[in-house]
Parts: structure tokens; C-alpha cells; sequence
């Protein structure tokens, strides 16, 4: 869940302003205007699909001016940014307080409360999958969101390493990251799951929580260990870009 903070969905991206005055959003006139602009973005992407959801489509629905939607969401993009930023830090603030307990534990816990948070907006979602898989500036592993992905990848990290069976300090760091790649391979399950209410999701969860079991005996060994760390170089090096 993606991208360079912007506090949204009602605070408006920050950066360099060129305009004098009071930024955009910031009266409750603004927040108002940006939060139904969004809102509305949002459920026409789901209806539409990206690709045939303009910007100019947006406003009419919303009753307002091309050009104070523009002021808010200059583009598509924008609108894409701020959604993965808005569920990265509902999720982040959910699991805040992750109970104490096993690390395959806390990933059931974590992964289930993503689901929880994406629910909402799981139509959404779905019509971004070419998006978030394919498109260089608004995908998951794009540079410009980074700092979403960093959030949601620090609590699965969090998840391993502040167990109560977590393993030393460097392995607990890289198993994270590949359970923060497992839960992306849920979510897009999660995605396509025809299945009422999406209980083939739930029983995928629960049949990865017992393959944990064995797993996490299996990192006693230390070929297992090792292909812990050499598939984390593969994700950092091929995935994110700081491998080391």
C-alpha cells in the first residue's frame, strides 16, 4: 500500500508553491471541496476504470469548476498518490499496536488488517491493478512512492523483529521485507478472489499462517537461512533499489 507524503486525503500535496496566499485545502471551505473532489475521483475510478475516468468528469460530478479541481488534483496521478498514501497510514495507524506473539502471528494479524483497510475500496483497487503493476511513476515500486511503501514494508518488518520469536537483528529485517512481498501476492489474490465476501482470501491467510509453522523451525538451519538473505537482495536490488 505507496507514495511521497502528502498527508492526505485532505491536506493537499506539499512541495514547492509558486502562489501567494493560503495554500489549497487548508480552510474548512478547502477541505471540504478536496475531500468531496476526492471522494468522488475515487468511486468514478472504481465505476469507470482508470483510463475512463477524466479529470473533467470528476468536476462535473462534484459540481464544481475544472479549474478548482485542478487546484486540489492536477492530474490523475495526484488523485493515485493520495489514495495510497491515505490507506498507508490508516493501515500504519491500525497496527500501531500490534500485540506481542510470534512473527507468523503478527504477519495473520497484519495481513488481516490490511485486508480490513482496503476493503472500502476494493472497486478502486481493482481498476488500478494495471497501474499499480505496470505504470513507472504511480506503480507500488515506483521512486515517487516510495515513502507509502516504506510504511506499509516497516510493518511487516516490525512484525518479524519485534516478536517474541524473532530472529537476529539482520535476518528479522530481510524476512520482513519478504513477507511485506507476500502480502502485495495476497492482495492482488484478494483482487481477483470471485468467491463470496472473498473467504478464499481468508483461507489463503490461514493456510500460510500454518506453513509459517515449519518455516519458521526451518531458519535454524542456515542454508535456510541464507536464501532468506540472498532472496531480500534479490527483492531490494530488483524491487526497491537500495539493495546494498
Amino acid at each position: 500500500m505507496f507514495t511521497k507524503n502528502v498527508n492526505p486525503p485532505f491536506e493537499g500535496p506539499k512541495g514547492p508553491r509558486n502562489r501567494r496566499g493560503r495554500p489549497p485545502g487548508t480552510t474548512p471551505q478547502g477541505q471540504e471541496a478536496r475531500r468531496r473532489l476526492y471522494d468522488t475521483a475515487i468511486r468514478m475510478i472504481g465505476e469507470r476504470g482508470y483510463e475512463g475516468t477524466t479529470l473533467r468528469d470528476v468536476a462535473g460530478a462534484a459540481g464544481v469548476s475544472v479549474g478548482l479541481l485542478y487546484k486540489y488534483f492536477p492530474s490523475k496521478r495526484a488523485v493515485v498518490l493520495t489514495l495510497y498514501d491515505s490507506l498507508s497510514e490508516e493501515y500504519a495507524a491500525r497496527v500501531a499496536e500490534m500485540r506481542p506473539g510470534k512473527w507468523r502471528e503478527r504477519f495473520a494479524f497484519a495481513m488481516r488488517t490490511c485486508l480490513e483497510v482496503l476493503g472500502p475500496y476494493r472497486s478502486t483497487l481493482a481498476a488500478l491493478r494495471p497501474v499499480m503493476l505496470g505504470d513507472r511513476d504511480e506503480g507500488l515500486f515506483a521512486p515517487g512512492t516510495a515513502f507509502s511503501r516504506r510504511r506499509v514494508e516497516g510493518v511487516f518488518r516490525n512484525a518479524v523483529v519485534g516478536a517474541s520469536d524473532a530472529p537476529a537483528a539482520k535476518l528479522g529485517e530481510s524476512l520482513g521485507r519478504l513477507l511485506y512481498v507476500l502480502h502485495l501476492a495476497v492482495i492482488l489474490w484478494w483482487l481477483f478472489d470471485k468467491t463470496p465476501k472473498q473467504k478464499a482470501t481468508e483461507g489463503l491467510i490461514a493456510l500460510l499462517e500454518r506453513i509459517l509453522v515449519p518455516f519458521g523451525v526451518a531458519l535454524l538451519l542456515p542454508q535456510v537461512r541464507g536464501f532468506v538473505r540472498s532472496a531480500d537482495e534479490l527483492v531490494r536490488e530488483a524491487l526497491i533499489g537500495d539493495a546494498e
